[in-house]
């Protein structure tokens, strides 16, 4: 097939999707400060999640077989904007603690099932126009990793940004026309 950029521009549907639309929901558990709607605000970045399916090897005669194993599912990450009333971070760092007690090496009671330390989230796409274009759902969700935040005499004109690690069970990809 020849280069034809008309044929091209009229097989990308909408313009092509853009990474800057996007929204983070999160709700955090019960017992933690409610920072919900300033995530949704102040999530930076995110991922549409991925997913692998392992492979099960079985040799036979030197031949090497392979058949489908088990999917997983990679940690989520976000960097989130730091305001100045430390909000989300405190709500992190409350999350966390109540998971695993810094000093005392203990969950809290309020956290100590899976049911009552995770959470569900969901990650949206949008249209140019506003309107969605796909969402996910990440079910079973928790945090793993909080970030430092970098502090410097030297950085002028910025505002302090700091990352999440999070794990979940699996995400599902919900059909955004039902």
């Amino acid at each position: 097939m020849a280069f034809n950029i008309s044929e091209f521009r009229s097989n990308l549907i909408g313009d092509g999707a853009r990474p800057n639309l996007f929204e983070v929901n999160l709700s955090f558990p019960s017992y933690v400060d409610n920072a919900n709607r300033q995530l949704t605000f102040l999530a930076k970045t995110s991922q549409i999640p991925g997913s692998t399916l392992g492979v099960a090897p079985l040799f036979y005669f030197g031949r090497e077989l392979k058949f489908a194993g088990n999917r997983t599912f990679a940690d989520w990450s976000l960097t989130i904007i730091n305001d100045e009333d430390f909000s989300v971070r405190r709500a992190f760092e409350q999350w966390m603690n109540s998971v695993n007690n810094h000093a005392a090496n203990y969950r809290d009671g309020a956290a100590y099932s899976p049911s009552q330390y995770s959470t569900d989230a969901f990650v949206t796409q949008f249209d140019k126009a506003g309107g969605i274009l796909k969402q996910y759902k990440f079910v079973g969700m928790f945090p793993t990793d909080l970030a430092p935040i970098d502090l410097d005499w030297g950085t002028n004109d910025s505002i302090e940004e700091f990352g999440v690690t999070l794990a979940y069970q699996w995400w599902e990809s919900v059909d955004s026309t039902t």
